[in-house]
């Protein structure tokens, strides 16, 4: 990771890490390198994201690009447009799963991937002022172009990628007063499904609060409430999609992963068997696909990096147990609503239930507790905090693990568990977290 930018874009609490200046940099430093062409930018529902797409657009439009504003959209609808629409770059105005008062900018090449670490690294020394560059004048300064309607272009392009309909299906889904309130309800109603929309009224600052995927409590209460026969949680920009079936039990990364690489076997689209994860998923993820015959490769955590091992071995399916997903033969990043719509068109043409889909998963216990650090890598690198990790790894053997890692997104330090049972769980994560707070 860089100075500024982590494991997804440069993300931190709006007008203090991340400030109206470290925005401007960043659109005028991809206005010189596409002066004359077009970027598109898109941001989610938080308070501060229409403050900083403005700064992002000020920036390039300075240094001659056009920027063309896409307003309110899913992540991966943006990477989405990037290609459709031959953009030369494009930034996502998002922090994802994090409170409304942090915010991120996720940068994307004319591919509708994420930029090079090489291009990141230019950037922080154009921040820091290291790089100076001339803007434009006269004719050749860019203008703001409003380009809503191409949040029309993906919706049409997933719900074209489904060849079943939905009639008959009762769907709730939990939009995290997020990006997904653009285009999730819109999808699968146009599909045929009878769809509840929970958390759908956006209002600034209640993305992703008490809902979402990372608080799906409310979704598993009215999918059961209902009898629904499933229900979809997105994050705050719609990349992560986390599902409940009928028995209103979760269905996480993990679970879809498995549940999607049988399916798209079947349908043989999947090279060598392979689902691309990554060292947080589960062991029992690991061991169900072993017995059903698919392999498993495990990446460092990051969306980026599961992509990246996609594309060196062209790979057709990965993603993390937090429900980002990605289906690179329909995209280059995750897609929560994608994700969501494929699954349901699983169920549609199987005509088995989710829970009938992933009866033959097995999960094994796991308890994840976060720390705030200031200093990650002093944590990371202390002799005792070391020095534990392996004696519990010995003491977990075959039947378990314990991953300490730091967050790429946040001052936090993530201690991760699984054994075999609830309370070998919580009794090593508890040892874990003392050690590292005795560290400090």
């Amino acid at each position: 990771m860089g100075k500024y930018f982590g494991t997804d874009g440069i993300r931190g609490e709006a007008n203090k890490r991340l400030n109206i200046e470290i925005a401007v940099k960043v659109g005028q430093y991809l206005g010189h390198i596409h002066k004359g062409k077009k970027i598109v930018v898109g941001q989610d529902t938080r308070l501060s994201s229409t403050m900083f797409a403005s700064a992002i657009a000020a920036g390039a439009t300075a240094m001659g690009a056009d920027v063309y504003m896409l307003g309110v959209c899913a992540t991966p609808a943006l990477a989405y447009t990037v290609i459709n629409d031959a953009f030369a770059g494009g930034v996502m105005i998002s922090a994802s799963h994090n409170p409304f008062q942090d915010n991120g900018l996720k940068v994307f090449a004319g591919n509708g991937m994420k930029i090079s670490a090489e291009l990141e690294a230019d950037i922080e020394q154009f921040i820091d002022g290291e790089i100076t560059l001339d803007v434009a004048t006269g004719n050749e300064i860019g203008v703001v172009v409003d380009f809503a309607e191409g949040l029309n272009t993906y919706l049409d392009y997933a719900e074209a990628l489904i060849d079943v309909r939905f009639d008959g299906l009762n769907i709730v889904l939990d939009v995290a007063n997020g990006s997904a309130v653009s285009s999730a309800e819109r999808a699968f109603k146009e599909l045929g499904a009878t769809v509840t929309v929970m958390h759908n009224q956006p209002d600034g600052i209640n993305i992703n609060t008490n809902c979402g995927s990372t608080h799906p409590e409310s979704l598993i209460a009215k999918v059961k409430e209902l009898g629904a026969d499933m229900g979809f949680a997105f994050d705050g920009d719609a990349d992560r999609c986390l599902a409940v079936n009928g028995n209103g039990e979760l269905v996480d990364g993990d679970e879809i992963l498995y549940i999607l690489g049988l399916y798209l076997r079947s349908k043989g689209m999947l090279r060598d068997n392979m689902v691309v994860s990554t060292v947080m998923a589960n062991l029992g993820f690991m061991k169900s696909c072993k017995k059903a015959g698919l392999n498993v490769v495990a990446t460092d955590v990051g969306d980026k990096h599961v992509f990246a091992e996609m594309v060196e071995h062209d790979y057709k399916l990965g993603g993390e147990q937090s429900g980002h997903i990605i289906l690179r033969d329909y995209a280059t990043t995750g897609d929560g609503v994608l994700t969501a719509l494929v699954i349901t068109e699983v169920v549609a043409k199987s005509g088995k239930t989710l829970v009938e889909l992933g009866s033959d998963f097995v999960r094994f216990p796991q308890l994840l507790e976060n720390l705030i650090i200031e200093d990650k890598e002093a944590i990371m690198n202390h002799p005792d905090v070391q020095a534990a990790i392996v004696r519990i790894t010995q003491e977990l053997g075959d039947n378990g693990r314990i991953l300490v890692r730091p967050s790429g997104t946040e001052q936090l330090i993530r201690v991760m568990v699984e054994a075999e049972s609830d309370d070998l769980c919580k009794h090593y994560v508890s040892d874990m977290m003392n050690i590292i707070k005795n560290s400090q």
